[in-house]
């Protein structure tokens, strides 16, 4: 599956060009700026990150930790003061609380890794459409498209003002 980049001077037709490609079914879209803009940033719309399901669900794990561990530990090593219950929730909501932060930090840190592929991924390399001067003072969009869409994008690539229009394999 090919992937063409368009290489631009400005924000403003990168973006234009990719909310065009969006509307037309192309999903494959990656924009390369030197420094961030808004309106490249609201061209993609792209879904939330999963991350934040690891980070709720250790969050969850914490708190849940936090107040059965003291309970569990309370009927096994009792301390009877004033005829007071063994297991207190108010007293063990510190624990809970401290143990949510936690767990929550480990599991978005785990998040990260897996969502971003780190460990398996691509680290140290960069992506195909890349080119070194996406970071200095040019734009790129990266389609990722099927062999018949090839010409139709490269089109309205070049139509939204792009520099030039290289193909890449994917």
């Amino acid at each position: 599956m090919p992937s063409l980049v368009g290489i631009y001077d400005a924000p403003g037709p990168v973006a234009d060009c990719a909310k065009k490609l969006r509307n037309r079914g192309f999903t494959d879209l990656e924009i390369y700026s030197p420094a961030a803009f808004p309106e490249l940033d609201d061209a993609l719309d792209e879904k939330p990150s999963r991350v934040r399901l690891y980070t709720l669900i250790g969050g969850l794990i914490g708190v849940v930790t936090g107040y059965a561990l003291p309970i569990w530990m309370s009927y096994d090593w009792p301390v009877v003061i004033g005829g007071k219950p063994f297991a207190s929730i108010p007293t063990y909501t510190i624990i809970g609380f401290e143990l949510t932060i936690l767990f929550g930090g480990l599991a978005t840190l785990l998040g990260l890794l897996i969502v971003g592929g780190l460990p398996y991924g691509s680290f140290g390399k960069a992506d195909k459409g890349y080119s070194a001067r996406f970071s200095a003072e040019e734009f790129g969009l990266v389609v990722g498209c099927s062999d018949r869409d090839v010409s139709e994008v490269d089109a309205m690539l070049k139509a939204h003002g792009s520099k030039e229009v290289n193909v890449v394999e994917a």
